[in-house]
């Protein structure tokens, strides 16, 4: 996998690409801000970035703002937002960014993340095409009022097989946490798929687009 870091963080920086080094990754580039970040992936068109919030010069938003640039005008390369905040306020539209069959995307909190392994884990998902949502992320987006319509319509347990879904979970470790069968979980996330309305044709991103529909408003 090549990956490019962007972490204002000159320790954390280099701790991440220690960690993925180790683990017989290919960190391509690792950068301080947000223009390096874009100037970066426009070289190496890596398979995935990760990405801080709050990035030079002011740090505010720069970093999550370069993440959906990155969405949009290189859908091949996954995106991994991993920080100390959630930024509401374009959390939502990482989310929704980029055309149709663009690469996976995450939102990951550095101080909930205790594991390296399960890092490394999530970046190779979002990498593949999939996603990995920290619980709090989506808990904070619906709280900000990122609903959709359809959603109303789920029962309790198909809501539940969402969140694990929105967490970037298969069918097997759904079915592992819930204590049902795959077979139940295949049913509930065919059921979650017709009542927001993702037709078969859409089948290799119909997970996704749910959780989209999910987290946008």
């Amino acid at each position: 996998m090549r990956i490019v870091v962007a972490e204002d963080s000159a320790v954390i920086r280099a701790g991440l690409v220690e960690i993925l080094a180790d683990r017989g990754h290919e960190v391509v580039a690792a950068v301080g801000d947000a223009a390096d970040l874009l100037a970066a992936i426009d070289e190496h068109h890596p398979d995935a970035a990760v990405v801080d919030v709050r990035m030079p010069p002011t740090y505010t938003d720069e970093g999550i703002r370069a993440a959906i640039l990155v969405r949009h005008d290189h859908p091949g390369t996954g995106v991994l937002v991993f920080s100390q905040y959630i930024e509401t306020r374009h959390a939502a539209d990482l989310l929704d960014a980029g055309p149709a069959g663009a690469g996976g995307v995450g939102y990951l909190l550095k101080d909930r993340v205790a594991d390296v392994g399960e890092f490394v884990e999530a970046l190779s998902r979002v990498a593949s095409g999939g996603t990995a949502l920290d619980p709090e992320v989506v808990t904070q987006l619906l709280r900000a009022g990122h609903r959709a319509d359809g959603i109303g319509s789920l029962t309790p347990r198909e809501r539940d097989v969402l969140d694990l879904m929105a967490e970037g979970r298969s069918n097997g470790a759904i079915a592992q946490a819930l204590v049902i069968s795959e077979r139940a979980v295949e049913k509930h996330v065919a059921n979650i798929f017709s009542k927001l309305g993702l037709a078969p044709s859409d089948a290799d991103h119909r997970r996704v687009l749910a959780v989209l529909r999910y987290l946008g408003s």
